[in-house]
């Protein structure tokens, strides 16, 4: 499976060779990480790896990560990059949960949430990868937020906008937490829809405040795997 950890921002031109060679490294460093997890498991290797095994200098690595944790969290920052840059394309006077339920429905191919879930998955099964989760749900919280300011009235409260998206990130949680207790470490295309859907259903729920009937109906394996 290959993960991607982050799109490139680019002008109408297009990324310069700098650029493009910035993103190749950083994408080495992350795909490296993920597969000294898979073949050797939670804190069994250091920076000194990761570099090794992605073909820098640990001065390199510090270049673009603070720690092995930062580079596992990137892997789920693609994800979120992909939801925001869709987000941003919502009409400016739509209402923010509408448009982030949109932005969502707009990531059509469910492989798209794959390196969410498979991060999510490894943290479940061992403590050890707690502040991999961790990083990665502070930047999915900040991206939020910055996102969030763009949207709502120079006057709004910060309260409003931290509550705003600390509410995004529980309900996100919650549906991979559903989602993970459904399908366990299950990956396949068919599961990843399913998480997929419930990432919709639960800012749909957030959306209608949690009233009375606005509860998505449950969703069987078969319905979720054929979900567009």
């Amino acid at each position: 499976m290959v993960i991607t950890s982050g799109a490139t921002t680019t002008g109408a031109a297009g990324p310069s060779r700098r650029e493009l060679n910035k993103a190749a490294t950083r994408q080495a460093i992350t795909d490296a990480a993920l597969a000294l997890l898979r073949s050797r498991g939670p804190g069994s290797f250091t920076v000194e790896d990761i570099a090794d095994a992605a073909g820098i200098s640990r001065r390199t690595f510090f270049n673009y990560f603070s720690s092995t944790d930062a580079a596992l969290a990137s892997i789920t920052h693609g994800f979120l990059d992909n939801a925001i840059q869709q987000f941003r394309l919502r009409p400016a006077d739509e209402p923010v949960l509408q448009s982030a339920q949109a932005a969502l429905m707009a990531l059509a191919d469910p492989m798209t949430v794959a390196p969410l879930a498979e991060l999510f998955t490894l943290t479940q099964q061992s403590a050890l990868m707690s502040h991999s989760e961790l990083e990665a749900w502070e930047h999915c919280t900040e991206q939020i937020i910055a996102v969030a300011r763009e949207r709502v009235a120079d006057d709004v409260d910060e309260l409003y906008v931290r509550a705003l998206a600390g509410a995004v990130i529980s309900c996100g949680k919650a549906a991979l937490e559903v989602w993970f207790t459904r399908r366990g470490a299950d990956l396949s295309a068919g599961s990843l829809a399913e998480l997929r859907q419930l990432l919709i259903d639960a800012m749909a729920l957030l959306g209608s405040g949690f009233t009375a009937g606005s509860r998505p109906a449950p969703r069987s394996a078969a319905s979720a795997s054929v979900s567009s």
